[in-house]
């Protein structure tokens, strides 16, 4: 593989990736404006975030044996599709009930692209390489938060917040172009993966009964959705109670990714030196003491926005390094359904967040205690978790042993 091929599959597969938290965060900034405009409240409007993170859940679950039947390319193309119609009618949309949908169905669309591109990921490079191809995919992941709401706080600033919606269609029919031309078809449709919900749900039972998969993966989601927990609050809580503007919101948003995005890259460092279990431990032992600590200094009432943006951007960074290797460790196993179980760990994923990001729209009010209590409890069950089912992994798989590159057949 040359270095310009190299470079312009992970530009690719890396926009596909951004396309989620794109939609995610960009929207964040214009809260206030959409609650006013459709006649609502800024913790209704949160729900709507909800509704994105359920749908990506599902969506996720949905993706993975098409990718595997129908190959990455034709199901990429039409979840695009829906995508795109979907973040028009965010545009024209005058009722809050009917935006919650949309924003559902837009979930759905962009989950395609996030799940194609892991699996894109796990068919073009050898199982040694991933751990490294997916922190510079979690790079474009972690540039996205940053660019995304200062984006969008200067939109919403100057032109409201429906411009939002618009940017984020073109967007996906950028993504839609590069990925159909520039990418390989790297999985031939396998016309013996069934559609039916019983082998389906069969298979992915298979998956789950794996001690390394469930421990990993329920490590990794529960942990990580400090990091949904964090995003759903964060309009409210910098914009509610530590009363900053949309615009210097959409900068603290982006100043807290360089955290995530800084420390994912020290990964690849810390990589040469430990094993992903070691970082693993480290982590979660770290993010433990952070968050206890912040839980102290909020009840206490001691924080003010520098010093919470300090514990936040603390916690972040823990977040940064378990990621990545959680990731890493759920999948090795599978070299054969490597979509399925990806999916599955994105749905479980993703179903924590949409719920503790429900979470927050129900108790973060007026005080950031709640949201401190929320990340300190999930950072808690995360390493329990972990020591116990440590136990019922008689020999972490690092490495499933198919080691070809596949390159366009």
């Amino acid at each position: 593989m040359t270095k310009s091929k190299y470079f312009q599959l992970i530009l690719i597969l890396g926009s596909m990736t951004a396309l989620g938290p794109f939609s995610i965060d960009m929207y964040l900034p214009g809260f206030s404006g959409i609650a006013k405009d459709l006649n609502t409240t800024v913790t209704e409007v949160s729900m709507s975030l909800s509704s994105y993170f359920i749908g990506i859940s599902a969506g996720q679950l949905l993706y993975g044996p098409l990718l595997d039947r129908f190959g990455r390319k034709k199901p990429l193309f039409v979840g695009l599709l829906v995508y795109i119609l979907a973040s028009l009618g965010c545009v024209f949309v005058t009722d809050i009930n009917v935006f919650i949908g949309l924003r559902f169905v837009q979930a759905v669309g962009s989950c395609a692209a996030t799940v194609a591109s892991v699996a894109m990921v796990r068919d073009l490079f050898p199982v040694k390489e991933i751990p490294n191809v997916l922190s510079k995919l979690m790079l474009v992941l972690g540039l996205s938060p940053m660019l995304a709401p200062t984006i969008g706080s200067y939109v919403t600033t100057y032109y409201g917040w429906h411009p939002v919606f618009f940017i984020l269609m073109c967007l996906g029919v950028l993504v839609l172009i590069a990925s159909q031309l520039g990418l390989p078809e790297t999985h031939k449709p396998d016309l013996t993966i069934s559609l039916k919900p019983q082998p389906i749900i069969s298979n992915f039972v298979a998956i789950i009964k794996v001690p390394q998969f469930y421990t990993y993966a329920l490590t990794g989601s529960i942990a990580f959705s400090g990091l949904f927990t964090y995003v759903a609050a964060s309009p409210i809580l910098f914009m509610d109670i530590l009363k900053v503007d949309a615009t210097v919101y959409g900068w603290i948003f982006a100043f807290m990714s360089v955290s995530f995005i800084g420390s994912s890259q020290l990964n690849s460092l810390l990589l040469r030196r430990f094993s992903s279990e070691q970082m693993i431990f480290g982590a979660l032992v770290v993010q433990i003491a952070i968050s206890l600590a912040f839980l102290i200094l909020a009840m206490n009432d001691d924080l003010g926005l520098y010093g919470t943006m300090a514990l936040l951007f603390l916690f972040l960074a823990c977040l940064g390094i378990s990621n990545p290797n959680t990731a890493g460790l759920t999948l090795a196993p599978f070299a054969k359904n490597a979509g399925s179980a990806s999916a599955l760990m994105g749905a479980i994923q993703l179903g924590i967040g949409a719920l503790s990001s429900f979470a927050v729209g129900v108790f973060v009010k007026d005080s950031m205690v709640p949201m401190v209590v929320i990340m300190t409890c999930t950072t808690i069950i995360a390493f329990i978790i972990l020591i116990i089912g440590k136990r019922q992994i008689k020999e972490t798989v690092v490495n499933s042993g198919d080691d070809e590159i596949m390159m366009g057949h």
